[in-house]
């Protein structure tokens, strides 16, 4: 899973890309107002509007979002009908947070966007010294994922709670960060620009993209194998659009989608979950 700037892109036939989150279409049990992040999320819905949308007799209008915390509030809101930007791991953290999202449910998951270990500074992850800067995300699901590929680098070690894989458990402490590295904490839209002043900076493949990197850039990605990190849509379980939805999370799960992913993507930034 961005800071609350949600910027219109086009408005394209049935897609249409709105700079905020306005009120859902009521009237239209079959018009969906779906938010999300600009990459890949966004383009991978304008293409089902484009291509898919139709045939199925949905229409999706889509609103861009560059943080992680809107999403869900407009849709716990009903300024959305649905949302299209998070792991289910960010939103039981999300639901765990505030029970206005408890009847939030999620899709299978659709494509894993590989986070990664990039850097401006070092070649290898084997040249990066004893008290180094490690520039890492703020939200608690996504800083746990990157804490996680810390660990398997042997960089850091991790408690045994999944609860307290976090910075602030883990930076002072002798047993779980022996090396003594410091962790400079920020959103996720500042992670690459901020890569000139920290060693390493662990980004998330979306944040990844959208500041120009790839992921042969990356000096380490996290392997998609079993992997929770796979985005999908969500929704309200009560949601007076069930049908719509259903029809709106088939097509994310289809063929032309998939294929749709591996060829836009075909550096392997945004892997098919399915």
């Amino acid at each position: 899973m961005k800071k609350v700037l949600a910027t219109v892109v086009a408005a394209v036939a049935a897609l249409t890309l709105s700079s905020c989150g306005g009120a859902a279409d009521t009237g239209d049990a079959n018009t969906l107002t779906v938010g999300a992040s600009p990459t890949p999320h966004a383009k991978i819905l304008k293409y089902i509007s484009d291509n898919l949308a139709a045939d199925a007799g949905i229409t999706i209008k889509v609103v861009e979002y560059q943080d992680y915390i809107k999403p869900n509030a407009d849709l716990a809101s009903g300024s959305l009908d649905a949302n299209y930007f998070q792991t289910v791991p960010y939103l039981d953290d999300q639901k765990a947070s505030d029970d206005t999202y408890a009847n939030f449910v999620a899709g299978e998951g659709v494509h894993l966007e590989p986070l990664g270990i990039y850097s401006n500074k070092v070649k290898d992850i084997k040249e990066l010294k004893d008290g180094d800067t490690i520039g890492i995300i703020d939200d608690p699901a996504n800083q746990g994922r990157g804490l996680q590929l810390l660990a398997a680098e042997g960089l850091i070690k991790l408690p045994t709670d999944a609860a307290d894989q976090i910075v602030a458990k883990i930076e002072n402490s002798s047993d779980y960060n022996p090396r003594g590295f410091k962790f400079q904490v920020s959103d996720g839209t500042k992670l690459v620009r901020s890569l000139d002043d920290v060693q390493i900076g662990v980004i998330n493949g979306n944040y990844a993209m959208e500041g120009g990197l790839t992921p042969a850039d990356a000096l380490v990605l996290e392997s998609a194998d079993n992997n929770p990190a796979v985005n999908v849509l969500v929704w309200p379980k009560d949601s007076q659009k069930l049908e719509a939805i259903k029809k709106l999370d088939e097509l994310l799960h289809s063929p032309e989608v998939k294929s749709f992913i591996e060829e836009t993507w075909a550096d392997k930034s945004v892997i098919p979950a399915f």
